[in-house]
């Protein structure tokens, strides 16, 4: 039953992929995601694992959890992509303001909040690596008043749904 219920993820998550994406991915790079994450890259350049501090599930506004780990570096400091993978969205929005998710491994959807500013030729359906440049740290979004950062979240894709999981673990195990 387990092997079969993962199989049927490992399709669904293809063909949304492919649905959304097209012609500019294909299959196998699709089926790639399918796969567990190997270890992930620090985000921010020039922080160690020990540097993290979780603060999972903490009180936030409008009664809120808190879902993600906040990674503090000065302005512009460069921001890469954790995982391998494919950039799922380039935007704003109001809570993260400038954002970066990428679909990679795991399955799972990193998600890149409050960036200062975007890499040069981002865009939807680029394949990045480990390392890829995405952007620079900043406040944008509902961290105006706080000091520059990275919020970094980690969403597992299921079969209905997406689950937040506390990415400090497995940003404590980066390289």
């Amino acid at each position: 039953m387990r092997r079969s219920r993962l199989f049927a993820l490992g399709v669904v998550v293809c063909l949304l992929v492919l649905a959304v994406l097209g012609p500019r991915v294909s299959l196998l790079l699709a089926a790639r995601h399918y796969l567990r994450p190997q270890r992930l890259t620090m985000p921010v350049h020039g922080l160690r694992p020990s540097d993290v501090r979780s603060t999972w599930h903490a009180r936030r506004s409008g009664g809120r959890r808190y879902e993600g780990v906040d990674l503090f570096a000065a302005r512009g400091t460069p921001v890469v992509s954790a995982s391998r993978g494919v950039v799922w969205r380039v935007g704003d929005d109001s809570l993260g303001g400038r954002v970066v998710t990428v679909l990679g491994d795991g399955p799972a959807l990193y998600y890149y909040a409050h960036l200062d500013s975007w890499a040069p030729g981002l865009r939807p359906g680029l394949e990045v690596s480990r390392g890829t440049p995405l952007g620079s740290v900043g406040n944008t979004g509902n961290a105006r008043t706080t000091p520059p950062h990275l919020h970094f979240g980690v969403y597992r894709v299921g079969m209905w749904r997406s689950k937040a999981v506390d990415p400090a673990p497995l940003l404590r195990r980066s390289r």
